[in-house]
């Protein structure tokens, strides 16, 4: 089945308070895909974002973002009063403004949480039986702002930093409305995610997810199960991930992310995995493995490094863990992000899972008729991309591309300007032989390189474009549905 969709992540939907939400504006966006003929909502990491606002960054493999919760669905189901005066109205509706965010949407959480508790304990105690991972998460999460946001590698309580049991049972009561509040927290966003989901399915979209491959070293997941990661005694890292010098970067670049204990994950039958993949399939329809190519081959470099040059490549877990995961989790829905250093190994894994890899149109234009990412290049099995969520708009591309590319560029897209550039590059996407073509919220829009969602090795400028109100219109949506039914890609067609 051809199938088409858009990337478009929560935080960037519009609506109040500052941030996009699951709540209103989500499903008048599941209209709008439903209304374009698409099948597919392609979204970011939904966990808490962590350094730089990076949902690559997150505290938890499980946990959900809380600032994604609707405050207004809560008000909608009678779990809460907002205070009269409490609205954020941000100067800049087409960002998020995180450290205002998180200090208005946190304290009306908290407000929510203390009128609304006692009402939802049947729902809690479901919501908890189901997830045992909360505990722990809210445990972490009570303790980093008890240790006023110290990574927990630098908590001062040591019987703590190591999760030893006698200092978590004192913490547990010590800070147990901390505890419940994040409890809460998790519970609500599960339960407007599903709700959600529930919506979308109804109208056959599926929802498709990101999961990183690597954890952050700042994780509820590296401090309650450190014998997962190369760590040492102290559970410092010895080892963390990043990608070698190229073209782009003579240092490479440095992730930071401790390292999978490969050979101990497989004597364990890969559980960790098994659970995360298990989490992932019921929150997803599709789940995209962001650097795929890390299961078949990953580069490691020194902790304590300045830059990426001292690494090596080491061998991966491979068909192993796939062959682990598909006997555990028959079914799993998934795209395999073999974008980068693609070799012999890494093709062959792919090959062997059988998931789609990804291919970027933007790519394309840069060197010959012989390039992997041309339209007439790309095989069937393939998620086919205007661009990705870390490469500048397709507005931006076009408008910074040499003659020669956009000579290129035009003469297998068919348009002769950069203004021109989304649209045709959308149109070539979606009459592709790609299974799955997705193109990002921004193109659609034809929007400039301001509106880029992440520039890779940068700091402060990401993760922050939102939506402006009303800009999904119907004539969008007409335009989308009529390009689905050209190319046989229409919903329920």
């Amino acid at each position: 089945m051809r199938q088409s969709g858009i990337l478009m992540h929560i935080s960037s939907l519009p609506g109040p308070d500052g941030i996009g939400s699951l709540g209103r504006e989500a499903y008048r966006f599941a209209d709008f895909l439903c209304d374009a003929g698409m099948s597919i909502w392609q979204v970011l990491p939904m966990g808490p974002t962590g350094y730089g606002e990076s949902p690559y960054q997150s505290t938890s493999v499980y946990a959900g973002n809380p600032l994604l919760i609707s405050l207004e669905k809560l008000e909608e189901d009678g779990l809460f009063v907002r205070p009269a005066g409490q609205e954020l109205r941000p100067q800049n509706p087409e960002q998020v403004d995180y450290p205002a965010v998180r200090a208005h949407k946190m304290a009306l959480l908290w407000e929510a949480f203390r009128q609304s508790e006692m009402k939802m304990q049947r729902e809690m105690a479901a919501f908890i039986k189901d997830n045992l991972w909360v505990h722990d998460f809210a445990l972490f999460t009570a303790l980093k702002n008890h240790f006023e946001g110290k990574m927990w590698t630098q908590w001062p309580d040591r019987d703590a930093k190591m999760h030893r049991k006698e200092a978590l049972a004192r913490y547990r009561e010590q800070l147990d409305e901390d505890i419940r509040f994040h409890l809460w927290c998790q519970c609500v966003f599960s339960m407007q995610w599903q709700a959600l989901k529930k919506y979308c399915n109804e109208r056959g979209i599926s929802l498709f997810g990101d999961m990183p491959i690597y954890v952050a070293e700042d994780s509820c997941d590296t401090w309650r199960e450190p014998q997962v990661f190369q760590l040492d005694k102290d559970r410092v890292p010895r080892r963390v991930a990043g990608v070698p010098p190229d073209y782009f970067s003579a240092d490479g670049q440095l992730w930071g992310n401790p390292l999978y204990r490969w050979t101990y994950l497989m004597f364990r039958g890969y559980d960790w995995w098994v659970r995360r993949m298990a989490h992932m399939a019921k929150m997803y329809d599709i789940i995209r493995i962001d650097h795929f190519i890390g299961f078949a081959n990953y580069y490691s470099v020194p902790h304590g490094a300045p830059n990426a040059r001292s690494g090596k490549w080491v061998i991966g877990p491979g068909k192993k863990l796939f062959w682990r995961l598909k006997k555990a989790l028959p079914g799993l829905n998934v795209v395999a992000e073999d974008l980068g250093a693609v070799n012999d190994r890494v093709r062959s894994l792919v090959a062997y899972t059988g998931y789609p890899g990804m291919k970027v149109l933007t790519f394309a234009f840069g060197g010959d008729e012989k390039n992997m990412h041309l339209p007439g290049n790309i095989p069937e099995n393939t998620a086919y991309y205007t661009g990705t969520h870390d490469n500048v708009t397709a507005r931006g591309w076009a408008d910074n591309a040499s003659e020669e590319e956009l000579r290129f560029a035009g003469k297998i897209c068919g348009f002769t300007t950069p203004e021109e550039a989304p649209w045709a590059l959308i149109r070539t996407l979606m009459h592709s032989c790609a299974r799955i073509a997705v193109t990002p919220m921004q193109d659609v829009l034809g929007l400039g390189a301001w509106a880029t969602m992440n520039r890779p090795g940068t700091v402060g400028s990401c993760w922050l474009w939102r939506m402006k109100d009303g800009a999904a219109t119907p004539e969008i949506a007409a335009r989308l549905r009529q390009l689905n039914e050209e190319s046989n890609r229409r919903k329920n067609a």
